[in-house]
């Protein structure tokens, strides 16, 4: 039983990271929708939620620049307006279909200013119903500030076990875990202390995985790149986040894991397509995993802001759509070119 397990958990690992594809996370929550709907002015309903991850699901050649979908859990239950699944749509056109486990983050008690994510409390029976509804894999984020002194070990040491606890129990249900521990970009810090804090968590991170028996070998790491502050004075060249970042992950990421997929985290879609770029050009810097992409906003803002919920702009929105996976895809592959996309 272990074996198969394994197998499968193996198989879905290597296929989320192939072929210079990446992942979508298009598993916003429906408050977090929900705002970035009311500053477009669209009406903040279940059903305008639909008609927009429709409109992404039903985006021609998905599968062209995809293997995952990370789905929030309003969205597997959804349809298309003819009633064709939204987790059969992409079935059909080559995405696997992932799951957002996580249910956000509360105060961390002894820590203000510090956050940590729920949601561990009745996952085992949720994965089982997702594994059922065919989800393949699943994520969950933990949040760390920078600021003076934060974060804070506990802090570290509390997100990074629960990060554990999810992973060993995905594991479990046969659905491969994307961890995400994200080192937000909100501040004024350096990219050299932005380098020393995300340092310090992956280190923790992996203490703990290996502490709850967790198999690096069958996970997906979704961390943030090692960046300037987005308020700092002196902001990173796309050569320099690819210097720090791929440093970093070298020296706390085993060789073992199948492949490294990268959140946006707020920047601009240009600045974080352009440093996932930096990371994969050719005569550059030689990893022991994949370096792609699991972007939300980097995919998805121009098409969202261009649709505003008019349905006579979707065409324009699958396309600028595909147009963003199409540069993601180069940048995978290191041959994105932001002066020809000008």
């Amino acid at each position: 039983m272990m074996n198969d397990i394994n197998k499968v958990l193996k198989s879905t690992a290597k296929r989320l990271v192939a072929d210079h594809k990446g992942l979508l996370a298009m598993d916003e929550s429906v408050s977090t929708c929900n705002k970035r709907f009311e500053k477009l002015g669209i009406p903040q309903t279940a059903e305008f939620r639909r008609l927009y991850r429709e409109l992404i699901v039903t985006t021609p050649g998905l599968g062209d620049y995809l293997n995952g979908a990370i789905l929030f859990d309003e969205t597997i239950y959804q349809s298309t307006s003819d009633g064709i699944p939204f987790v059969k749509k992409l079935r059909e056109a080559g995405v696997l279909p992932g799951i957002k486990v996580d249910e956000g983050t509360i105060d961390l008690i002894g820590s203000p200013g510090e956050r940590i994510t729920t949601g561990l409390k009745d996952l085992p029976e949720r994965l089982k119903t997702y594994s059922e509804a065919g989800m393949r894999f699943a994520k969950w984020r933990a949040v760390f500030s920078i600021s003076t002194g934060v974060p804070t070990k506990a802090a570290i040491e509390a997100n990074t076990r629960e990060l554990a606890i999810y992973a060993k129990y995905c594991q479990e249900a046969a659905i491969v875990p994307i961890v995400e521990p994200e080192v937000l970009i909100t501040g004024m810090h350096s990219i050299e202390r932005c380098h020393a804090v995300t340092g310090s968590v992956l280190a923790e991170l992996f203490v703990q995985l290996r502490e709850h028996d967790v198999n690096y070998e069958h996970i997906i790491l979704k961390p943030n790149m090692v960046t300037s502050g987005d308020s700092a004075e002196m902001q990173a060249t796309p050569m320099s986040v690819a210097q720090h970042t791929i440093e970093c992950l070298a020296n706390h990421v085993p060789a073992g894991v199948p492949g490294i997929a990268f959140l946006s985290g707020g920047q601009p879609p240009a600045t974080a397509i352009a440093n996932l770029n930096a990371m994969n050009l050719k005569n550059g810097f030689a990893t022991p995993w994949p370096v792609t992409f699991s972007f939300s906003r980097a995919i998805q803002q121009p098409a969202l802001e261009f649709w505003a919920g008019k349905a006579d702009k979707v065409i324009g929105a699958q396309n600028l759509l595909y147009t963003q996976l199409e540069r993601c895809r180069q940048a995978r592959k290191g041959v994105y070119r932001i002066d020809a996309d000008k």
